[in-house]
């Protein structure tokens, strides 16, 4: 995929990222074939904005105002690795047989594709866990795969108030606050530490910027 900018900010700017495709099979076959990455949650929690901020890529995944609008599951391609967006849940507009199939299709790639190497589950960090939310924390847990909870939309939120979060979810989720990191792709605060987390498991090494001199 060619872009005109790429921000230099972002942990995967020094990787190429390639669009390989938006897939209605689960079961689609990858060539070459390489360890995966999964990016999943709510339909509105902001998969498409973090997408874009890891890569540095303004237009790599589409921001819109309408969630839903990732259908299929959305292959990207990076130096030993696939990063996947997977289409989101919870978007009460959809019609009943459209939301079946989104469920459909999530549940076929967390239990068919034995090149998942791990999951980044989003969650919005304004809002406890929904009945749904633990539903498909349930799915996830039962994919056997290694998951890392995400919670987004930081800036929302004071610095203070946004780290008291972490320990809050946590014991809401039951899962050891190790297995959470805080974002926020508007402010691009935790997107380095998340690249850098995501390129570990999948054995890649970052060439990252250095950090800012203050004045």
């Amino acid at each position: 995929m060619t872009t005109s900018y790429v921000d230099p900010r972002a942990p995967f700017a020094s990787l190429s990222v390639d669009f390989i495709g938006s897939f209605p099979d689960p079961a689609v076959r990858l060539d070459p074939v390489l360890p995966e990455i999964a990016i999943i949650g709510r339909s509105n929690v902001g998969k498409s904005s973090l997408l874009n901020a890891l890569t540095g890529r303004a237009n790599l995944a589409r921001v819109s105002q309408t969630p839903g609008k990732t259908q299929h599951v959305n292959v990207f391609r990076l130096p030993g690795f696939y990063l996947v967006d997977l289409p989101g849940y919870g978007f009460a507009k959809a019609s009943k047989v459209m939301r079946a199939e989104f469920r459909k299709l999530v549940i076929g790639y967390l239990t068919q594709r034995e090149t998942l190497g791990g999951i980044c589950w989003l969650l919005d960090c304004r809002h406890s866990p929904s009945k749904e939310d633990y539903e498909f924390q349930e799915l996830l847990a039962e994919s056997g795969r290694p998951v890392l909870v995400v919670l987004t939309k930081g800036d929302k939120f004071g610095r203070m108030a946004r780290l008291a979060r972490v320990p809050v979810l946590a014991r809401e989720l039951g899962v050891d606050e190790r297995s959470i990191q805080l974002v926020s792709a508007k402010e691009r605060e935790g997107v380095t530490d998340l690249g850098i987390s995501i390129a570990s498991a999948m054995g890649v090494t970052l060439v990252l910027p250095p950090a800012p001199v203050a004045p």
